[in-house]
This record gives structure tokens, sequence and C-alpha cells, in this order.
């Protein structure tokens, strides 16, 4: 969940910001069992861009970046 949770607020980010900027999404050391894992996924850009063609995993992040009422 920590891995799709970081991939829904990179994705974010990426829509929000231009290109300019440059951005670091992690976890907070001693937050998560699986830090390590989780960080070296959310900061390696083929792994994020992987997930990103991933038709399902796609729409599980539009889900949650969704508003809802």
């Amino acid at each position: 969940m920590a891995t799709l949770i970081g991939l829904s607020i990179k994705v974010k980010l990426l829509r929000s910001l231009p290109q300019r900027f440059k951005m670091d999404v992690h976890i907070t050391p001693g937050t998560h069992a699986s830090e390590h894992a989780v960080n070296k996924q959310l900061a390696d850009k083929e792994r994020v861009a992987a997930a990103l063609e991933n038709a399902h995993l796609l729409e599980v992040v539009n889900q949650c970046l969704s508003a809802r009422s």
C-alpha cells in the first residue's frame, strides 16, 4: 500500500508541477518496515514509467487522485 500511495503522490506532482521542478518522493525513515525497497522503487524512473504503462495500476492511481464527494 505504501508504494501505491507514494506512486499516487508522485503522479499528482508530475501532473501538477512544471517540468523545471525536480521532485523526490520517499518514505520517512522509521515509518515503514520495507522503507528502503519502497524508496528504491519510487526513485527508479524506469519502474515508475513501467507502472504507469500498466492500465490497471494507472486506473487505481487515477481513482486515488480523483475528487470524491
